[in-house]
């Protein structure tokens, strides 16, 4: 199943998608725009051109698992983006996500304004492979005949 997932953001939004088999998340890059609506309907139409069967949007939780505005704001674009879409978003703790992707920009000495057009896009491929492990232990892969 082609899974796309999304770290929404209030200025840039990053985008990452996994192969038909679930095995590889890539990131696609990040989508500047503060409206989340025309956020949702860019997602959508690179979502298209990729075929893509599932939405994985990043829910921000507080540490302590409350749930916040940021929460409720992701979980409203996950609702306009399925609607649009027709296609089932499901949500994904992203806990952590952003200060992982930090790390690993770290070790790669990505630096500069480079890191900060690649940092969304590095979080919503941990998001993604966070969500394809979460599948992956219960059995929810689809896998090949």
């Amino acid at each position: 199943m082609v899974i796309m997932s999304v770290d929404l953001g209030k200025a840039r939004t990053g985008i990452a998608v996994c192969d038909k088999n679930e095995l590889l998340a890539s990131p696609l890059g990040t989508i500047e725009e503060r409206n989340s609506e025309k956020t949702a309907e860019k997602v959508f139409e690179t979502a298209r051109t990729r075929g893509v069967e599932l939405f994985v949007v990043g829910l921000p939780k507080n540490m302590d698992g409350t749930e916040g505005e940021s929460a409720d704001n992701a979980r409203s674009f996950a609702a306009y983006l399925s609607e649009i879409s027709g296609i089932e978003c499901v949500m994904q703790d992203e806990r952590g996500t952003t200060v992982t992707a930090h790390n690993f920009l770290n070790t790669t000495n990505t630096r500069g304004k480079k890191r900060k057009k690649v940092v969304d896009s590095v979080a919503a491929v941990i998001i993604l492979e966070d969500y394809l492990r979460r599948r992956k232990s219960q059995n929810l892969i689809n896998t090949p005949d």
